[in-house]
């Protein structure tokens, strides 16, 4: 069985328009964390959870992307790298959640990665 699809995110330079927004047109539960910039998408019944996120540094201005769990963001990478794809974000901690990273695909599309725990 393959890695699963965890999470998804909305990204772009105004977040919380994006979370009036999707939260208008989709009915969505958005907890807003101005804190951690960043809106936390409750998953729904037959769904996953997500986020509405600010910019980031170094990354897109905006995106959609989705995120696939693995035991090993570097390992990963280094896969991804030597089939034709590469790094955009380095690994990342989350505090208390895990840690992340983005990759381009072959075609140019920005996707996630997570991995669990510390």
């Amino acid at each position: 069985m393959g890695h699963p699809v965890v999470h998804f995110e909305v990204g772009g330079n105004d977040r919380k328009q994006l979370e009036r927004f999707y939260g208008q047109v989709f009915d969505w539960k958005i907890h807003s964390h101005d804190e951690m910039h960043y809106g936390l998408v409750e998953a729904a019944e037959r769904g996953i959870g997500g986020g509405i996120s600010g910019s980031i540094p170094n990354g897109p201005s905006s995106w959609v992307t989705f995120y696939v769990q693995v035991d090993d963001l570097e390992a990963y990478l280094k896969k991804i790298e030597s089939v034709g794809g590469k790094t955009i974000v380095p690994p990342t901690p989350i505090p208390n959640t895990g840690s992340f990273a983005w990759f381009s695909d072959p075609a140019g599309n920005c996707i996630g990665l997570f991995r669990e725990g510390a």
